[in-house]
């Protein structure tokens, strides 16, 4: 099962994270996000560095972007995907697939409705990223309810996310879906936003791994 951390933002706290065995590493480069990385213009700051070395995947989060932002983004970054939070078109992931971009197709889930528009993304993203519904963009720090996956019979794999936190190890165990690839970590394991506890996280991870 993948293990992505996102809303890494601190290079210390990215060196720890990147210690603890996680598949994936998310950067969010939407301005309205308490865990944006900021806009260092062009100069290489000690963020972009460690953003740019490190060894993991490396998904950038966008919201609403445009092509060329992202594109931009991922070229200074060295980003292995991109994720799309927002209100992008089926045309505008297929124009970036076509390109040679890996992305992430990110849905708000409250019920099975909300499934259904998946349906025009499918062979158009690499992953669907099904998060809990809210108000505006980003997440809640809540879960829902996981059992609404069952309505979910596209073939793009899926990262479950929204809500987890160290208490969820269980449940995640448990949790049996053909098209889940893994699991999407943040808020939950904060100390504030972007900065993550790395020991919380390492045992989380070494129940999920086991």
């Amino acid at each position: 099962m993948l293990i992505k951390v996102c809303g890494m933002r601190e290079p210390e706290n990215i060196r720890q994270v990147e210690a603890l065995g996680v598949d994936w590493m998310g950067f969010i480069f939407y301005e309205r996000s308490p865990r944006y990385i900021g806009n260092p213009a062009n100069e290489e700051t000690a963020c972009v560095r460690a953003i740019r070395e490190s060894p993991l995947r490396k998904v950038g989060v966008f919201v609403n972007a445009t092509p060329e932002t992202m594109m931009e983004t991922a070229a200074r970054y060295r980003l292995d995907y991109l994720q799309l939070h927002g209100n992008e078109s089926p045309e505008t992931c297929y124009a970036l697939h076509k390109r040679g971009y890996a992305l992430i197709k990110a849905f708000s889930i409250a019920g099975e409705d909300d499934l259904k528009p998946t349906c025009d993304y499918e062979g158009r993203v690499d992953y669907f990223l099904f998060d809990t519904k809210c108000s505006g963009y980003g997440g809640s720090g809540k879960a829902f309810d996981w059992l609404v996956l069952e309505a979910y019979k596209g073939e793009t794999p899926f990262l479950l996310s929204g809500g987890i936190c160290p208490e969820s190890a269980e449940a995640i165990l448990q949790f049996r879906h053909p098209r889940l690839a893994g699991i999407d970590l943040n808020s939950g394991f904060e100390t504030e936003p972007g900065l993550k506890d790395a020991e919380r996280l390492k045992t989380f991870i070494d129940k999920i791994k086991k």
